[in-house]
């Protein structure tokens, strides 16, 4: 076990732990073996080495834990179907994530739509040229793997740039041509698990026409960006030609969210309501012009960048953005002492006060307009 992570271009955000809630859960009888014994703390350590864990180390206390939450489920008495949830979710994320940690250099974008789309509507033709201009950039694409506007989204990069993040349903038991048989197809059995691949393994989200399947993946998209719960990315609405799905949409989340105060004005920049596929393309790649990634230690939002920022932009964003600042101000500086990975880009950081993230995304969009300055 090597710990020493891979440098993946996407960086979760690193929220610090709730304070711990009084104990809701019944205590354990005294009678039962307890998980956490030091003896069997000992024989998990010893089973982690044998599997090539390196002893003392944060990876290997964390495989120590799972096993020991798993040895928990026993004398907890969980019933066969929470049991089998378990294990299947935990085998389904693992198996994932080897899958996806093989291509982890290329950015990724995640396409959701309808699976309903038939291959002559103008919403088809448009995912196609998207998902096309996204693989010509140096970009792969994840998508269900059905029919409609999953099976667009293959069609344009191919099969080569292409991942399938499957679902196993009574009325689609098969996964597109472009996708089928491809060691990149990955099939579910839960929603949960699969959205979380979905969005944790990529660096953009494109939303096209959909039912209530798509509208449930772009709220979880747009929530989980809202709450600060996952990294920034760029969320692009995509349409065909002549079509006003999302002109009515952007009506009704002003008419019935907006004018009710149950988002702020803010949170309306975390989408892009592109005009073209082009359009889409260009919003995304821009996104990532100087932005590298983000995540928090202690307090502090630490900013990656792929270019210094010249003192006179650092003291203008300050001011700018002075919302997001709960103390001090913003500077320019190299990795913390904490941080593993990337150490060789600069950083912008600054106390933060853990809210308005829709404004934290017009401050990335301004770091983006500005030109190279002086190294740190």
């Amino acid at each position: 076990m090597q710990d020493q992570p891979i440098e993946h271009n996407r960086q979760e955000l690193d929220p610090p732990a709730p304070p711990p809630l009084p104990a809701a859960a019944p205590p354990e009888r005294p009678a039962q073996r307890r998980a956490d014994d030091p003896d069997i703390t000992q024989r998990i350590d010893q089973l982690v080495a044998e599997m090539g864990g390196q002893p003392g180390t944060f990876n290997a206390r964390l495989v120590r834990e799972l096993i020991a939450t798993g040895l928990k489920l026993i004398p907890d008495g969980r019933d066969t179907g929470e049991l089998k949830l378990i294990s299947t979710a935990v085998k389904e994320l693992r198996y994932a994530y080897r899958v996806f940690a093989q291509y982890a250099e290329p950015h990724k974008v995640t396409i959701f739509g309808s699976a309903r789309t038939p291959k002559d509507h103008p919403d088809y033709a448009a995912t196609v040229q998207f998902s096309k201009l996204m693989a010509d950039s140096g970009w792969m694409v994840i998508t269900g793997a059905g029919g409609g506007i999953m099976e667009a989204g293959h069609v344009g990069p191919g099969r080569a740039s292409s991942f399938g993040v499957a679902i196993r349903l009574p009325f689609e038991t098969t996964a597109n041509e472009v996708i089928l048989g491809d060691a990149k197809l990955i099939t579910f059995r839960y929603f949960f698990t699969r959205k979380l691949m979905f969005l944790s393994q990529a660096e953009a989200v494109a939303l096209f026409p959909g039912g209530f399947g798509t509208m449930d993946e772009a709220y979880e998209a747009l929530t989980l960006i809202q709450t600060g719960k996952t990294s920034m990315i760029p969320v692009v609405l995509c349409e065909g030609e002549g079509q006003n799905y999302w002109e009515q949409w952007d009506r009704w989340v002003g008419e019935a969210l907006l004018s009710r105060g149950l988002i702020s004005p803010e949170d309306l920049g975390l989408y892009h309501i592109a005009k073209t596929p082009a359009d889409a393309v260009a919003h995304i790649i821009r996104f990532y012009r100087n932005y590298h990634s983000s995540r928090y230690v202690g307090d502090d939002l630490v900013i990656r960048l792929k270019h210094p920022l010249s003192q006179r932009d650092i003291e203008s964003l300050s001011d700018r953005f002075r919302p997001l600042i709960k103390t001090g101000t913003m500077t320019l500086r190299g990795p913390y002492d904490v941080e593993t990975d990337h150490l060789s880009l600069p950083r912008l950081a600054f106390t933060h006060t853990r809210s308005k993230f829709g404004l934290v995304r017009k401050l990335i969009d301004a770091i983006n307009e500005c030109e190279p300055g002086a190294p740190a």
